[in-house]
């Protein structure tokens, strides 16, 4: 079920529903750094492993750069989505999407946030220079306080991050970073990081990486 939630065709949720009640509703937000290539099909196998496993899964859409997006555009559609739920969610992204989860959580707009791979401090992903400079394109360094999770630290709800050791396209040192970052402010985070694992196979359903966000879920 496609769900308008504005004017822009960007402006969208695609609904996975269970066969039963819901024990709860997650909504999952796409990577690729934040840009028009990219959509929410990238989501949809872990969309439908939610749903089989008792969750309506909210498969959110918004505004990218190159199609309207970027600050605060992006960042209005994702508050606007999650609101549109009309409950209180889960949030679980990944990559970009992983830092629009934990944005949200510090925004209050879900009870609990799943970063996988992501990109929790805007920063350091500018520093780093990732995807030949797209932090700086998303968003000017004077809007970090508003738009990076590591800066608006504590977010006070439970943060799960998940992390491969062989991601070389979001380093694990972003998510390690961050999870201490976290902790010293207060907030309650778990850290998984994993050996022989990339950036893209948290998208697997069957994955390890998948799992352990899986096992954390309230």
């Amino acid at each position: 079920m496609i769900i308008s939630y504005g004017p822009h065709p960007s402006q969208v949720a695609e609904l996975f529903e269970p066969a039963v009640a819901p024990r709860g509703v997650a909504v999952l937000i796409h990577g690729g750094f934040w840009r028009e290539g990219y959509d929410r099909t990238l989501m949809e196998p872990l969309c439908r492993d939610l749903a089989a496993r008792g969750w309506a899964a909210w498969n959110l859409e918004y505004r990218r750069l190159g199609g309207g997006g970027g600050w605060p555009a992006t960042f209005d559609d994702v508050e606007a989505g999650i609101r549109a739920t009309g409950s209180a969610p889960v949030a679980i992204g990944h990559s970009a999407g992983g830092h629009l989860a934990l944005w949200a959580a510090a925004r209050g707009l879900v009870t609990h946030a799943v970063s996988q791979a992501g990109v929790a401090d805007l920063e350091e992903g500018a520093r780093l220079g990732l995807s030949r400079g797209v932090v700086r394109e998303l968003c000017p360094p004077e809007a970090y306080a508003q738009a990076s999770p590591a800066a608006m630290l504590p977010l006070g709800v439970p943060q799960l991050l998940v992390h491969g050791e062989q991601d070389d396209i979001v380093p694990a040192s972003i998510s390690r970073g961050y999870h201490a970052a976290a902790l010293a402010a207060g907030d309650e985070v778990d850290l998984v990081t994993l050996p022989g694992v990339g950036h893209f196979e948290h998208l697997e359903p069957a994955s390890d990486a998948w799992l352990a966000v899986i096992d954390w879920l309230p």
